[in-house]
């Protein structure tokens, strides 16, 4: 396959100007909005107009590089002080946007630092410190595609290798939620494993899972194979232990929001049941997530915090307006309709827990930028700290 394949600009960002693709209404509508202050970024990211581990701690650093950008130019910083502390105060507000996902944290506590640093240099000044939290914030765009590319990389050789297979078979592989450059800054992190796998000629098809409740596997992942030409089938969450029975997956690859030091992962919900129905058909389980999604102050899943989205999320759903299955109204040019429907009895009680914990023992390997971390013989749990420390 080509390597000029074509493939989606989630983050289109240039130093003053922020737009992301309103991801809420995908697949029917590709709609780029300005995000121009911090409250914006903000916003997107709560509303999951972004979603994605990466993604949310690169737009949350770029809108308050916006903004950022915006008062140094007007000259409304008279100190390195004012700055720091502008900066300080907005990252503590964007901490607040998503609970779970770790990228955030790391980012966030990153800058803090460098603009600490930054602001008692000695002749530190407001366009010193606005410098240098500009450069880092928007370095993190490169440097995130850079190591999605060597994940992909590391995962796509990791399952060819696994499988052993002859020579010229061709391997299906099964990914949940989505992980594309919807996710990133661009190319992905489990679905990067399968534009690698694609690319090297050895991708058969790729299936998605529709992942209830919002449905960013239907709606995003989807998408994204059909855009860059991908092989792809959509599945339904309750449909993966028959296909794993039936269709020959070779692996399942699945981001991660945040890892702990021994392995566990948060991930979208309904990732810890796919984990356990790969390990009853003996179906490698792979974690794609760089290693700004692992956190190793966490000693495991259980001190992970999860996010409780509204109930709201469960009960509607938001489609296409269509008259018939031959007038689907999905190509350029024509109007497109949307319309959100309520599908439960009125007064149901919701549980809607964002993400779950996949216990490391299901896990059989994780694929990050530096390679790919493997357990010991005999062991249930991955010693991360010592292959993150190599």
């Amino acid at each position: 396959m080509s390597s000029q394949q074509k493939t989606l600009k989630a983050i289109d960002y240039t130093r003053g100007s922020l737009r992301i693709i309103n991801q809420l209404l995908l697949p029917f509508e590709t709609v780029y909005e300005s995000v121009n202050n911090v409250q914006d970024g903000f916003d997107v990211i709560r509303t999951m107009k972004v979603r994605g581990a990466p993604a949310i701690a690169i737009v949350a650093a770029l809108a308050l590089c916006v903004e950022l950008n915006a008062k140094h130019t007007a000259a409304s910083f008279k100190s390195a002080e004012a700055v720091a502390q502008f900066i300080h105060q907005s990252l503590a507000h964007l901490r607040e946007s998503r609970p779970t996902a770790v990228n955030l944290f790391e980012a966030a506590g990153r800058l803090d630092a460098l603009v600490a640093k930054a602001s008692s240099a000695p002749g530190a000044n407001a366009d010193s410190v606005a410098n240098a939290y500009l450069h880092e914030a928007e370095a993190m765009l490169a440097r995130d595609v850079w190591d999605n590319k060597q994940i992909g990389s590391f995962g796509a050789d990791y399952i060819i290798k696994s499988r052993k297979s002859s020579s010229g078979e061709k391997l299906r592989v099964l990914t949940h939620c989505n992980t594309g450059s919807l996710a990133t800054a661009g190319h992905g992190t489990a679905l990067g494993i399968v534009r690698d796998l694609f690319s090297k000629g050895v991708l058969d098809r790729c299936f998605c899972t529709e992942t209830r409740p919002y449905n960013q596997g239907g709606r995003l992942t989807a998408y994204e194979l059909v855009f860059e030409g991908i092989p792809g089938t959509l599945v339904t969450d309750s449909m993966v232990s028959a296909l794993l029975a039936q269709k020959d997956i070779a692996a399942i690859v699945v981001g991660a929001d945040r890892v702990t030091a021994n392995g566990d992962t948060a991930n979208k919900i309904g990732t810890y049941q796919l984990a356990i129905a790969a390990k009853y058909h003996g179906v490698p389980f792979i974690v794609a997530a760089p290693s700004t999604s692992i956190d190793l102050n966490l000693k495991s899943g259980a001190e992970i915090p999860i996010e409780q989205r509204p109930g709201i999320e469960v009960v509607q759903i938001r489609g296409q307006v269509v008259e018939d299955e031959g007038n689907l109204k999905e190509h350029d040019g024509e109007e497109v309709t949307t319309t959100t429907v309520h599908i439960a009895a009125k007064g149901i009680d919701v549980w809607n827990p964002s993400f779950d914990v996949t216990p490391a023992e299901l896990i059989s390997a994780i694929a990050t930028e530096k390679g790919m971390i493997v357990k010991g013989e005999n062991q249930k749990e991955f010693d991360v700290k010592t292959f993150l420390s190599q």
